[in-house]
C-alpha cells in the first residue's frame, strides 16, 4: 500500500504551488510538517536561480546563473545553473534527517521539493531521502521531475518503490483547489488527517486532468 506521495509534470506547472497548498491544509489539520521547496529567483523578470526554503522561514541559494564554485571546490552545474552544494546541505540535511530519526512519537509529514538534477549532487542528500522514506510513522510527499535524458537513479527508485504513489500533473496548478482535497480512504491507508493530503482535479470537463 502506498504511504508516501509524490508530484511530477514538466517545470512551471505548479508543483510547488500544490505542494505549498497541501502543506498549509495540513498544518491547519495539526500535522506535523517540515521539509523544503524550492522557489525561482528572478531580477529584472528574468529567472536568475533557485533559492532553498525550509517551512520554517529559512532560505538559502540553491543555485544561480553564471557563478562561481569556491576555491577547492568541483563545479555542480545543471545547463547554465551553477549548484550551491554547502549551502543547500547546510538547509535540507538536517530537516531530513530530523524527519529520518527513529523514535519520534505518531505520524508526521516530511516535505521534499524537489528530488531532482541539483539536489542529487549531493551524496548525504541521496542518503537521508532514503532514510526518511524507510522511516516508520513519516510520509514524505514530495515531487520529481519527469523523465528526460539520462535516468536519476533515485528519481527512478522512488518510482518504483510500492510505498510510493506518484501522481502526474500536466495542467497548471488553478486547476486543483482547496475543495477537493481528497483521498479515497480505500486507496491510501492513512489516517483521517492524512486523507486530505493531496489535491485531486476537480473535473476533467473543467479542461483539468
Amino acid at each position: 500500500m502506498a504511504r508516501h506521495v509524490f508530484l511530477t509534470g514538466p517545470p512551471g506547472v505548479g508543483k510547488t504551488t500544490l505542494i505549498q497548498k497541501a502543506t498549509e491544509v495540513l498544518k491547519s489539520s495539526g500535522m506535523p510538517v517540515d521539509g523544503f521547496y524550492t522557489e525561482e529567483v528572478r531580477q529584472g523578470g528574468r529567472r536568475i536561480g533557485f533559492d532553498v526554503v525550509t517551512l520554517s522561514g529559512i532560505r538559502g541559494p540553491l543555485s544561480r546563473i553564471g557563478s562561481e564554485p569556491l576555491p577547492g571546490k568541483r563545479e555542480c552545474r545543471v545547463g547554465q545553473y551553477v549548484v550551491d552544494l554547502t549551502s543547500f546541505e547546510q538547509l535540507a540535511l538536517p530537516v531530513l534527517r530530523n524527519a529520518g530519526a527513529s523514535g519520534r512519537p505518531g505520524q508526521s509529514i516530511c516535505v521534499i521539493d524537489e528530488v531532482g538534477k541539483m539536489e542529487l549532487f549531493s551524496q548525504p542528500f541521496i542518503q537521508a531521502v532514503r532514510q526518511v522514506l524507510s522511516t516508520p510513522g513519516t510520509v514524505v510527499l514530495g515531487t520529481i521531475p519527469v523523465p528526460k535524458g539520462k535516468p536519476l537513479a533515485l528519481v527512478e527508485e522512488i518510482r518504483t518503490r510500492k510505498d510510493v504513489k506518484v501522481f502526474s500533473m500536466f495542467t497548471p496548478s488553478r486547476c486543483y483547489g482547496p475543495e477537493s482535497l481528497t483521498v479515497s480512504s480505500e486507496a491510501f491507508p492513512w489516517p483521517t488527517s492524512l486523507r486530505a493530503l493531496w489535491m485531486l482535479p476537480r473535473s476533467e470537463s473543467s479542461g483539468c486532468i
